[in-house]
């Protein structure tokens, strides 16, 4: 009997091989599949430094987890066929014409259509606003999502212009500075904004990722959760300079971060002074640059 006649016409060697392939594909699961969650899991970005890139970082190992045994399936499949069905000796000819078998077919389709759509209603619930505490990516200025006490969140303004990240503070005074100090545990509202071309605010390790768009205000939640820097990059291909537009953020304890801003508002007074209003969004001159 032919290996692929073995496979498709429902004798003792079709099952014997099927039930090779599945001890095989069930020991792999048993090594690889806890190797994945627990040892290269914690080192799957974008990491826990605020609650929104803990929730991300979750969704990423999940979606690992079961990405795994599907992969090994194929794997154990191929490598499998490969060693046991290859054909031996000097001679080559062409096997039989090889058929399909509707089991497989209708194993696999289920199987798969089970999992997208299982991670389809994973994902939707967890974007919901019931159960959604705030969002990392930026909504619009009317988010959906929002945390249980948007109203008392840290407002802070992310303004993008070629080449540069500048942040405004309208609960002190209007204040801009070229430095972003958070305080830990505490929810702040991002509402980021562009002076010229379409840039993208990336706080990797925060989870925050809102597009930058002249004449918009992009707002997006986030609750830092360790004492610890973050980066700082455009995710907006921008310009000549756009690989340089990154700097570094810092989340503090509330009592530094009370002293730094108070002293902010004293180094960057003059600067505040020429400042216009404090507004959601601006449109400068032309030949102006500022926020």
């Amino acid at each position: 009997m032919s290996a692929v006649g073995a496979m498709t016409d429902g004798a003792g060697p079709d099952v014997r091989h099927g039930r090779r392939i599945l001890i095989i594909w069930a020991v792999a699961n048993v090594i690889f599949v806890p190797i994945v969650i627990w040892v290269l899991g914690p080192h799957i970005p974008p990491y826990d430094a605020s609650q929104q890139s803990t929730d991300q970082h979750n969704v990423n190992v999940v979606l690992s987890a079961l990405a795994t045994p599907v992969l090994l399936m194929i794997w154990v499949y191929f490598g499998y066929s490969i060693t046991v069905f290859r054909q031996r000796g000097p001679e080559v000819v062409d096997g039989p014409p090889i058929e399909g078998d509707p089991r497989i077919q209708v194993t696999w389709l289920a199987a798969t259509t089970v999992i997208v759509i299982a991670l389809a209603v994973y994902g939707t619930v967890g974007l919901l606003p019931s159960s959604a505490a705030g969002a990392g990516g930026g909504q619009g200025p009317n988010p959906l999502s929002k945390p249980p006490n948007a109203a008392s969140a840290l407002q802070v303004q992310v303004i993008g212009q070629q080449w540069l990240w500048t942040f405004r503070w309208p609960g002190y005074g209007g204040v801009q500075t070229p430095y972003l100090v958070l305080p830990v545990n505490r929810w702040i509202a991002f509402h980021v904004t562009s002076l010229d071309v379409s840039h993208s605010f990336w706080a990797y390790e925060l989870g925050v990722k809102a597009d930058a768009i002249p004449g918009n205000d992009n707002v997006a939640f986030v609750r830092p959760t360790q004492l610890r820097s973050f980066q700082i990059r455009c995710a907006e291909l921008c310009g000549l300079w756009h690989g340089h537009m990154n700097t570094t953020g810092q989340i503090v304890s509330q009592s530094a971060f009370d002293t730094w801003i108070a002293q902010a508002r004293v180094r960057y007074q003059g600067v505040t002074q020429q400042l216009p209003p404090y507004s959601h969004v601006y449109y400068p001159a032309p030949d102006q640059r500022a926020g």
